[in-house]
């Protein structure tokens, strides 16, 4: 667009100046209106707060008064997220605002329905803590026993997000926005880039099934390739991908477009291909070899933190998994749970839509089960799925994270608009795509200071809101701090909806809404045709 606007506003200016001397006494007048019009394109293909208006120049500007009607008719086409479900328009603007650093306090009240169903807030207290004596940059310790690396974890942090699925730029400049605010940047399945590297913000590298970055040429897991990388510097854990809360039990795709031969170059794969990830991994089989997995990658690394990413569904085979993790006394240094919620651009509608266990359903079973048999202490939980505020933070600590990972308010934070175009190489503001001509509107100096300003002020009011409810640590919410609105007359407490349990109580007696899941949780088999019950 940008090539296209120099040669059609060159092309106009000398048709009218060759034409108009001839055809009309007046012809300056629309020759200084179209010189107006390209000196404004040339400045908008220059400067670098707006991507829009660099890729698409003068013509971009048409998003800014859609913006201005927003109220009336923006809101209509962008209200829905890529699987239907509704996104809070309020949370968007949010996190825009916390990204420029302008202000986003709420005139006129609420713009929520506190008497509908599933309206959620939090207790406050008549003696709030101040602000100031308040802990402003809350982190947590990831490191059991066997860590010879513990790695202290922002509570907010980027989630996994493969270079190939968003731009380089776009990997620039969350790492680089990374770096500035000193929290996490997960690489997601697609390898380790060199633009993952190139700013030394820190690093989670995440191993998919693909093992891209650390893969033989057949598809196996190279352990000399995984050893190389995740002894880098950067590299401060490693989590290994069993599920993905947008498509759980589906591997990832990779169009042909994107696979470029830098791409392929990272993966170790041929470029120009439709890359399709296994749903499974191949080098373990059983929960038992998962666990001892998890244990072979911590010696190779030198003992940096290790763990696991899902999004649960069969109950029994997570418990299978802990099962396991008890008789080796081998426990991740900690597990991230993704709920259904998550999104991406290279999932089937009916895997984002009807497959895997939603984030709190997700995050409030791993850690009754990890409380219950007393390992909870060996394991720290990162939340991740639609937490895009500082009360989606509390929410999830609430039920039982120590930390929390956002992708799209990321991905916003570097200017993606939802043009819910993620799967076409065709984003408009060089996010999720390949196509140089569209990345070219995404400067990372610019948008690396946006990534760092909303993690700051999304983290500041998590830290307010406990003060709140006065609370002055993070470890110190807890699930009667949430209540949910059931009915038009009736609340509940997450404590009433999500009951907890006292730590080493399965190791007595097994509560009668896990008996079913536990007499089915196979330490050496993963439990296919088992039955799991969801009931409360």
């Amino acid at each position: 667009m940008r090539k296209s606007f120099i040669i059609f506003s060159a092309l106009t200016l000398l048709v009218i100046f060759c034409l108009g001397v001839y055809l009309s006494p007046n012809w300056y007048i629309l020759f200084a209106i179209v010189l107006c019009l390209t000196g404004l394109g040339y400045y908008d293909m220059f400067q670098t707060k707006h991507s829009i208006m660099r890729i698409y120049p003068v013509f971009g500007r048409l998003r800014f008064l859609m913006e201005e009607l927003r109220p009336k008719i923006y809101q209509y086409f962008i209200e829905s997220d890529i699987d239907g479900r509704p996104i809070n328009r309020i949370d968007r603007s949010t996190i825009y605002q916390r990204a420029k650093e302008e202000n986003d306090t709420m005139p006129f009240g609420t713009q929520l329905d506190v008497y509908s169903e599933g309206y959620e807030w939090m207790c406050h207290s008549i003696a709030p803590k101040d602000f100031e004596l308040l802990d402003h940059n809350p982190r947590v310790t990831v490191g059991n026993k066997a860590c010879a690396q513990p790695y202290s974890c922002s509570v907010y942090n980027i989630s996994a997000m493969s270079f190939g699925s968003l731009s380089s730029n776009a990997v620039e400049a969350m790492n680089a926005g990374a770096k500035i605010g000193g929290f996490a940047h997960n690489t997601g399945e697609g390898g380790l880039s060199p633009s993952h590297l190139k700013h030394g913000g820190d690093i989670i590298w995440q191993i998919g099934t693909g093992y891209f970055g650390c893969r033989t040429a057949d598809g196996n897991f190279d352990e000399n390739l995984f050893r190389e990388k995740a002894r880098l510097p950067q590299v401060k854990m490693i989590e290994i991908k069993i599920s993905q809360g947008a498509k759980p039990g589906h591997g990832g795709i990779l169009p042909a477009s994107k696979n470029t031969p830098e791409i392929a170059a990272i993966r170790h794969i041929k470029p120009y291909t439709v890359v399709a990830s296994p749903p499974y991994h191949k080098a373990f089989n059983t929960p038992r070899e998962m666990v001892q997995f998890i244990q072979h990658l911590r010696v190779l690394s030198e003992g940096k933190p290790i763990g696991f990413k899902l999004c649960i569904g069969h109950k029994s085979e997570f418990i299978g998994i802990c099962k396991a993790m008890i008789e080796l006394d081998i426990y991740p240094d900690f597990i991230t749970v993704d709920g259904a919620e998550g999104g991406t651009g290279a999932a089937p509608q009916e895997f984002s839509n009807y497959v895997g266990a939603p984030l709190l359903d997700g995050l409030d079973f791993v850690h009754n089960i990890l409380t219950g048999l007393d390992i909870r202490k060996h394991i720290k939980i990162l939340a991740s799925g639609k937490v895009v505020s500082g009360f989606h933070i509390v929410r999830a600590l609430a039920l039982g994270a120590d930390a929390c990972y956002s992708a799209r308010a990321m991905m916003m934070a570097v200017g993606c608009i939802q043009a819910l175009l993620c799967n076409t190489n065709k984003c408009p503001v060089g996010v999720a795509t390949q196509d140089p001509k569209l990345t070219v509107g995404l400067v990372v100096e610019d948008k690396k200071t946006r990534v760092a300003n909303f993690h700051k002020n999304t983290v500041k009011t998590m830290v307010e809101l406990l003060g709140a409810s006065g609370l002055d640590r993070k470890e110190n919410i807890t699930r009667s701090h949430i209540y949910r609105r059931i009915s038009f007359q009736s609340m509940l407490t997450y404590e009433e909806i999500f009951p907890s349990y006292e730590t080493g109580s399965f190791l007595t007696e097994i509560p009668e809404r896990y008996k079913l899941d536990f007499k089915y949780a196979n330490p050496d088999h993963w439990g296919h045709s088992n039955i799991g019950s969801w009931s409360n």
